[in-house]
């Protein structure tokens, strides 16, 4: 991943931004946006305003995954991040989603929080749940079949979380 680039996401960014959250929203396996959802859902939920901040893997110009992170909760929960991640089938089985998630503790560790939460990690997305837990993340409970995977049914998600 060494000719990689990992950068705060700009306007110009959005099209490659919006094709990676298309092609992994429509499987139907990780995120519990509609498969079908259009190009304005994504912006709506994946550029929210500040304090939430969004990055970018580039290499080459192209945008190969992405992340966002922020508070898990606002007020007196605030203190807890929260993150997603995206990683497109172009750049699977590289070290993406490992240099993305570490990218990531670091900024939210420059960010002051002091914890990471993920509150739907679907149980059916092993290799999630294998980088999630090699980088420090606990199971902290599971939601039976909390998850309605377009390829395996209901299925369970966890809820993983991890001091920084």
């Amino acid at each position: 991943m060494n000719s990689v680039e990992i950068r705060r996401f700009a306007d110009t960014d959005w099209p490659g931004v919006w094709d990676v959250w298309h092609e992994v929203v429509a499987a139907g396996e990780s995120y519990d946006n509609a498969p079908d959802s259009s190009e304005a859902d994504a912006r709506e939920h994946w550029l929210l305003a500040p304090p939430w901040e969004q990055w970018v893997a580039v290499e080459g110009g192209e945008v190969l995954g992405m992340y966002k992170v922020g508070p898990n909760k606002n007020r007196l929960g605030a203190h807890v991040a929260n993150a997603s991640f995206m990683v497109s089938s172009r750049a699977r089985g590289r070290g993406l989603g490992r240099t993305l998630g570490e990218h990531c503790l670091d900024r939210a560790r420059d960010l002051g929080y002091a914890a990471m939460q993920f509150n739907a990690v679907v149980s059916t997305n092993t290799v999630a749940v294998r980088l999630w837990r090699s980088l420090g993340f606990i199971i902290v409970g599971t939601i039976p079949d909390g998850f309605q995977s377009t390829k395996h049914g209901l299925v369970d998600f966890h809820i993983m979380h991890r001091y920084l």
